[in-house]
């Protein structure tokens, strides 16, 4: 792929990558039905250990048979709920979501769950993890059904779901009637966790893209986006949410359809970068894979006369403990990070901006000088992180920098739930040339390295001990098995791209 050239003249570099320098994670789902349990309490915590998915907005609902109350506002989970609103939240069920924005603005009216009455005065609360892509069409149907105005603009993929559940609602349709409608028609990603106030419903789209799992309380039951959460609350891991599936939960305990038949495609990404560690995927633990794909890197590309393996916290932590296992070099750590520096809207001063990653990560002086360092992350986005990084090390002392990457080159964009930066921003793209050996030594001079190695997709792959037919991996090697969205410029510009390369 002739990528430079090609990107811009296709217009993919008018992609938002929202100042990012690392991939923006999707979103996170919670709900809990459980009679006599503080659901609001449970929700909050379980949105707690979601909090890696979204650091944007959060909100939940709550549901006692009488009425459904939805709190919701922008910022980090402990900055929205306090105990007085906690303890006025009360009721049998609640959904909750933890969001960052990949469809929609950042206004709050996108902030989840989404919340709307049916024609015959159900209300509906609703959280979305995923992409639609076929938003414009189901836009259409909602502007059709007069929920929308035709020249609406703030109306995300999630909400027009929303209204279209909501409005399928009647004296004979059911709200589970009403999404097993509906459902068969939505095309992409989508995780969703929603209530009536009496009954938790879930569903996953038939490519079971982003994950979802089922868990037993004493007195319940809890849905989340993975199983640390359902740790936190105390909840037994279940099974997860099958693709294509359709649940109910309420007094008469569970009731299962699947609206569509699977064909799974998980997101490869889950493993490498979007879950936490202590997360299980599809009965595998990500820790245990991201350790694998270490050790697998150590095996493509060693460096034998390193001293040191050392992680990019918290992320590399896995992989640089897989490497080091695989390489015999020594595990050390030598960057210590500031768990305090989250998203920040404080703007530093120039001063502190030209410090740039120090920020976030400082070198161990001690532990680094005059050693030859392995340094281990999960993946090379723009790599003005790993430019600086670099740099900070030597200024530390280290003798020589060899970058190992846990992950492909990023080199497509993700219509699924991620946003990844631009991809004329995408350092994997600097390379006029599709050859993988060509591609590392041009990101390898941009950084700074003296030496660079990314695990192959085989390898990344073959860690999750899935087979491939069953995972997306579109950001790595722009294979869409879901498709692109219809009428989206970028996607028209991918189409474009992939019809000047076949």
């Amino acid at each position: 792929m002739e990528a430079v050239n090609s990107l811009q003249t296709t217009g993919l570099t008018n992609l938002d990558d929202h100042g990012e320098t690392s991939p923006r994670e999707e979103c996170g789902v919670f709900g809990v039905w459980a009679p006599g349990e503080e659901v609001s309490k449970l929700t909050y915590f379980g949105l707690f250990a979601l909090q890696h998915r979204g650091q944007e907005a959060a909100g939940m609902a709550v549901g006692d048979d009488d009425r459904l109350v939805v709190f919701k506002d922008m910022g980090l989970v402990a900055n929205i709920f306090d105990e007085s609103i906690l303890s006025s939240l009360q009721g049998n069920v609640a959904v909750g979501h933890t969001r960052y924005s990949t469809a929609g603005g950042k206004e709050w009216s996108n902030v989840q769950p989404m919340f709307g009455a049916s024609s015959n005065g159900v209300d509906i609360a609703l959280g979305h993890n995923g992409n639609l892509v076929n938003y414009l069409e189901l836009r259409q149907e909602a502007v059709d059904r007069g929920l929308i105005k035709p020249h609406e603009e703030s109306v995300s993929d999630s909400m027009c779901l929303s209204m279209l559940l909501g409005d399928g609602v009647n004296e004979e349709t059911s709200v589970f009637e009403s999404a097993r409608q509906l459902l068969p028609r939505v095309q992409g990603a989508f995780c969703l966790t929603f209530t009536d106030g009496h009954t938790l419903y879930a569903a996953r789209d038939g490519h079971g893209v982003r994950p979802l799992a089922l868990g037993r309380l004493p007195q319940g039951f809890v849905l989340a986006s993975e199983t640390c959460a359902l740790d936190i609350v105390g909840a037994q891991f279940i099974r997860e949410i099958e693709p294509g599936e359709l649940v109910a939960i309420d007094e008469t305990g569970i009731r299962s359809e699947k609206f569509v038949e699977p064909t799974r495609h998980g997101c490869v990404f889950e493993y490498v970068y979007l879950a936490r560690p202590d997360t299980q995927i599809s009965g595998r633990s990500v820790n245990e894979t991201r350790v694998d794909i270490g050790r697998r890197l150590a095996r493509q590309f060693p460096a034998e006369d390193a001293d040191l393996v050392i992680p990019v916290p918290e992320s590399g932590n896995p992989a640089a403990v897989g490497y080091a296992r695989e390489s015999g070099i020594t595990f050390a750590h030598g960057l210590v990070k500031n768990a305090y520096v989250g998203r920040t809207f404080i703007q530093p001063t120039q001063t502190l901006r030209q410090l740039g990653i120090r920020l976030k990560l400082n070198p161990l002086k001690e532990v680094i000088a005059g050693k030859k360092l392995v340094v281990v992350d999960d993946s090379i986005v723009r790599g003005n992180t790993q430019r600086a990084l670099i740099r900070m090390l030597r200024e530390a002392g280290a003798a020589e920098v060899h970058v190992r990457i846990a992950s492909p080159p990023v080199k497509w964009p993700c219509f699924y739930g991620i946003d990844f930066a631009s991809p004329g921003e995408l350092i994997a793209n600097v390379a006029s040339s599709d050859d993988p050996e060509v591609i590392c030594q041009t990101i390898c001079e941009a950084i700074g390295a003296d030496s660079l190695g990314f695990v192959s997709v085989d390898e990344m792959i073959a860690a999750t001990e899935q087979p491939r037919s069953q995972l997306c991996a579109a950001c790595f090697d722009g294979h869409y098995p879901l498709g692109l969205p219809a009428g989206n410029p970028n996607a028209e510009a991918v189409r474009t791209l992939m019809s000047q390369n076949s």
